[in-house]
């Protein structure tokens, strides 16, 4: 860890607990600030700030006062899931107090070089692929950020000898200022979060900070199918490396249905990728040039390309049973996620669909469907669901009140060479906390089916 003395008897406001906001106040707390932590959550059920302050921080809980910032702080850190909107942020914007997250705090203790990787879809498996791929070529990677590791504390630990892989979401970019990646990743951009961010520039600008403040000396690699990433990319001064899947590129790197080129030359069979589905193509694409970029062997890149089955409730391969695969894809909470599951697969598709109902059409799910023969519907968009299906032509839609009985319903109508897929294109808070718990939930359901 850099031994930084700018926060040196400066009295810090860290907003919000959870995991970063802990991470965040006891590393500034090491750095010599004066630390006040604001936590909505009431004292005597935060296990968290009673923590803080018996480390001699100041903890004000269960409630956010309005002259909190008369203390005179120089810099507020808040959890990024707070938005701009909240009465704090915006006071401290009003008094020209910078509004960081944690990441902008990994940035300036980290002796590793960073790369940071955003989009809105994709991070997660481009981030666990391309950290894989640098651990299988022994290049001591670190994986961080968005993913569920708090960057700050990776960061605080990582030397010279390493490189750390950072997923980063817009409302963690929002809200940094000198966070500089040695190598940025963009994967796409799609209209998400606009109730965070208000509108789609602003969403955009949001992620155009992963590349904001790089030079000459840095990396950016981006979709170039895209004309709003390539627009915005375009802004950047970073050394660019666009990506394609849809036409051979002369410089960056791009792919056909045989091969993956690197400026213009084949130099990986597309078959090696064990990962299913064009977006996913795009992932490996992504890993593939921030590996290059730091000379990773080849062999390295292959191995796990050829082994690597996809992360946790993101197009996950579960098992095979009686001539059917089943792939928990819990975490598409939307339209475009399911779609993109869709699209992953030739064979015909049992879809488990369905979740909150935010009022939202399921008509970009239309091209995909001729390729489903049933669907089973649960949660609040059930009834939706089940209409849109059977305006679709599908043959078989059956109602199940819970993922397990989805589950044996799924496998119940399915017939041998099926792809049984949970992709529910909605979220999952009408019956489960998380879309983890969704899927976890699918997962032993279908495990059960084997006994």
């Amino acid at each position: 860890m850099k031994k930084i003395t700018m926060f040196e008897h400066k009295k810090v406001l860290v907003l919000g607990l959870a995991k970063s906001g802990v991470a965040a106040a006891e590393l500034l707390h090491k750095l010599g600030a004066f630390v006040t932590v604001n936590d909505s959550k009431p004292f005597e059920e935060n296990d968290a700030a009673k923590r803080l302050l018996e480390q001699g921080m100041h903890v004000i809980c269960g409630r956010h006062p309005e002259d909190l910032l008369d203390e005179g702080f120089e810099v507020v850190v808040k959890n990024p899931g707070i938005p701009y909107s909240n009465i704090i942020v915006k006071d401290a914007l009003k008094r020209g107090i910078p509004v960081w997250t944690e990441v902008e705090l990994a940035y300036l203790i980290s002796e590793a070089p960073m790369i940071g990787i955003t989009g809105s879809n994709g991070k997660t498996t481009t981030t666990t692929l391309l950290f894989n791929i640098l651990n299988e070529g022994k290049k001591q990677p670190l994986i961080a950020g968005n993913i569920g590791t708090v960057a700050c504390g990776v960061a605080a630990e990582a030397t010279a000898d390493n490189v750390i892989v950072t997923e980063l979401s817009s409302f963690q970019l929002m809200g940094t200022q000198a966070f500089k990646p040695r190598i940025a990743i963009w994967t796409n951009l799609f209209e998400a979060h606009i109730d965070y961010h208000g509108t789609m520039e602003e969403y955009a600008k949001a992620k155009f900070n992963v590349t904001r403040n790089q030079d000459e000396q840095d990396f950016l690699i981006y979709n170039a199918d895209q004309e709003i990433v390539t627009s915005h990319a375009a802004q950047s001064k970073a050394q660019k490396i666009p990506f394609s899947s849809t036409h051979i590129l002369e410089q960056g790197i791009s792919c056909d249905e045989e091969n993956i080129y690197w400026n213009g030359e084949a130099f990986m069979k597309r078959s090696i990728i064990a990962l299913p589905g064009k977006h996913n193509v795009e992932n490996v694409m992504c890993a593939i040039a921030a590996a290059k970029l730091l000379d990773t062997p080849q062999d390295a890149m292959e191995h796990v390309l050829a082994t690597f089955a996809g992360v946790e409730h993101r197009t996950q391969f579960v098992t095979e049973l009686n001539g059917r695969k089943f792939y928990n894809d819990s975490k598409a909470t939307n339209t475009l996620a399911t779609r993109s599951a869709l699209s992953a697969f030739k064979q015909p598709i049992v879809l488990l669909a369905g979740g909150l109902d935010r009022g939202h059409s399921f008509e970009d799910l239309r091209e995909f469907m001729p390729n489903v023969h049933a669907v089973v519907v649960s949660g609040e968009t059930a009834d939706r669901f089940a209409e849109f299906a059977k305006d679709c032509g599908v043959e078989t839609i059956v109602k199940a009140e819970v993922i397990e009985d989805a589950v044996e319903k799924a496998y119940a109508v399915s017939r041998e060479g099926d792809i049984v897929l949970l992709s529910p294109a909605c979220a999952s808070w009408d019956q489960y906390p998380r879309f983890e718990v969704r899927g976890e939930r699918f997962v032993k359901a279908v495990q059960a089916l084997q006994q």
